[in-house]
């Protein structure tokens, strides 16, 4: 907290990259929470690295982000990747040398990822790839992409010619930065790739038409750590409600002790409870090994729309200070919506726990 804190609001202000954060997460070994120690990292189980996720979202969201989707990145190589892969990336991802992330989304393509038109063809013992990506962070001021395309753009179902490849920025993709409502500070850019050469040692796998299945079983993890920081935001909310409560006059006594601020915080601490015990489940479910994609959207499904509803609650109870960048709270506002969008939409969310809970039942 003492080493994000006070910089928060100018870094955030200015959407500038938190270098010196950055360097501080690498001190910490947080750059490789989920990596196993094998490799140099933390090894972390997800109930844990959920904990910290939402300790740091709950200072400033935007650092979460920092070595949330580069871990994302590093699961894909870690459980799929060759070993040699895996010796020479891992560490480095580990240590921070190396930062990057996932390169999922098109300007024409979100939550149907199966739609994508990126593509990579074989030239010989290299992929030539190109297309563009969008939305995707670490791909200005990060080294290295985990990029899902289409090896085989004919196949039926259109899933199996999809593959994942590694993309380090010195192969010549070019980045530019994306202007955002919130999230500001991480770098999230628009990338395009034009007859970007890669060896095919860089596919991840054994075999091409693998990529939609590889990345998924890493969105998983995903979903719990944008639900972590659902917790987060709507903790901070809270909390700065709370304190503010007690201070703030009206009517001759502090606005704790009316009844209608009462019911808002006890609504808001409600929710963070809540929320966090579908974390703390859905990281206890992936943890164990078997299949959470339920749990895993209901806790980013709860999570994410209980930071909403704490933010907009937290916005009435300062009144205008709540809208002035003097407080934290306009900026829990604009933070918040990202989680009900990133990591698969709120809406895909409630197809997926409806579609496993019919399966369930059927089992």
């Amino acid at each position: 907290m003492k080493d994000v804190q006070p910089y928060v609001r100018a870094l955030e202000a200015d959407d500038e990259y938190p270098t010196e954060i950055f360097k501080k997460l690498c001190e910490l070994g947080l750059m490789g929470a989920t990596i196993s120690q094998e490799y140099g990292g933390l090894g972390l189980d997800a109930r844990t690295y959920s904990k910290v996720i939402e300790r740091v979202a709950a200072v400033w969201m935007t650092v979460s982000g920092i070595f949330n989707t580069h871990l994302v990145m590093a699961h894909a190589v870690e459980r799929f990747g060759s070993e040699e892969m895996k010796r020479t990336y891992l560490p480095k991802f580990a240590s921070g040398e190396l930062r990057g992330g996932i390169a999922l989304t098109e300007p024409d393509c979100g939550t149907d990822l199966q739609a994508v038109r990126t593509t990579a063809r074989r030239d010989k013992d290299d992929y030539v790839i190109d297309g563009t990506k969008t939305w995707i962070t670490h791909s200005v001021e990060g080294d290295i992409l985990a990029v899902l395309l289409k090896t085989d753009p004919g196949a039926k179902p259109a899933h199996r010619g999809m593959s994942l490849l590694l993309v380090p920025k010195e192969a010549g993709f070019k980045a530019r930065k994306l202007k955002k409502l919130g999230y500001r500070g991480i770098d999230t850019g628009e990338v395009e790739f034009s007859s970007v050469r890669v060896s095919r040692s860089m596919l991840i796998g054994d075999a091409e038409g693998r990529g939609l299945q590889q990345i998924l079983a890493g969105l998983e993890l995903g979903r719990v750590n944008v639900a972590a920081r659902g917790v987060g935001v709507a903790q901070a909310a809270l909390d700065d409600s709370i304190a503010y409560a007690k201070v703030r006059k009206t009517f001759g006594k502090p606005i704790a002790e009316h009844q209608a601020i009462q019911i808002k915080l006890a609504d808001m601490a409600t929710r963070v409870e809540a929320a966090r015990a579908l974390v703390e489940r859905a990281a206890e479910a992936y943890d164990s090994g078997v299949r959470s994609d339920r749990q895993a959207g209901m806790a980013k499904l709860f999570a994410t729309e209980a930071a909403m509803e704490n933010a907009a609650e937290a916005m009435r109870i300062h009144g205008a200070y709540g809208y002035s960048p003097e407080y934290n709270i306009e900026r829990y506002y604009r933070d918040a919506p990202l989680l009900c969008i990133g990591e698969g939409t709120n809406e895909l969310q409630r197809i997926i726990i409806a579609k496993r809970l019919i399966e369930e039942s059927e089992a």
